[in-house]
């Protein structure tokens, strides 16, 4: 059974930073691509970064360009995701995914598994 576990997370002021961390079983190379998603309370979960694990070609989502980074380091075996210059419309829980073959763009939400429990993210002033 594949176990991911998201870190990091918490509330935070408009304009601040927060790094969100992931771990897969076995480790993260075993995946073709792993990615962020988000949440929040009566809307569907959205694409936010993926990252090819073998290549690290990342691609993230318009809404958040410029402000969040994702990266991975195998030898941690973590998938991070940086993010700056948060705003209040960054509130969610935020899901890392994994994938074991490309199955369609990066973004597909659906072709994505989520075994983790997510962790929220509040920007508030």
């Amino acid at each position: 059974q594949v176990q991911v576990m998201e870190f990091g997370g918490g509330s935070v002021q408009p304009g601040g930073s927060l790094i969100l961390a992931c771990t897969a079983s076995p480790n993260i190379t075993t995946y073709n691509s792993m990615g962020w998603f988000r949440q929040a309370p009566g809307k569907e979960r959205e694409p936010v970064a993926g990252i090819y694990i073998g290549s690290a070609v990342a691609y993230h989502s318009e809404a958040v360009q410029g402000r969040f980074t994702i990266s991975r380091d195998p030898a941690r075996n973590t998938v991070f995701l940086q993010m700056d210059s948060l705003i209040t419309e960054d509130t969610a829980v935020y899901y890392c995914g994994y994938r074991t073959r490309k199955w369609g763009p990066w973004h597909k939400v659906s072709t994505y598994e989520f075994p983790g429990q997510g962790v929220q993210v509040t920007v508030s002033s």
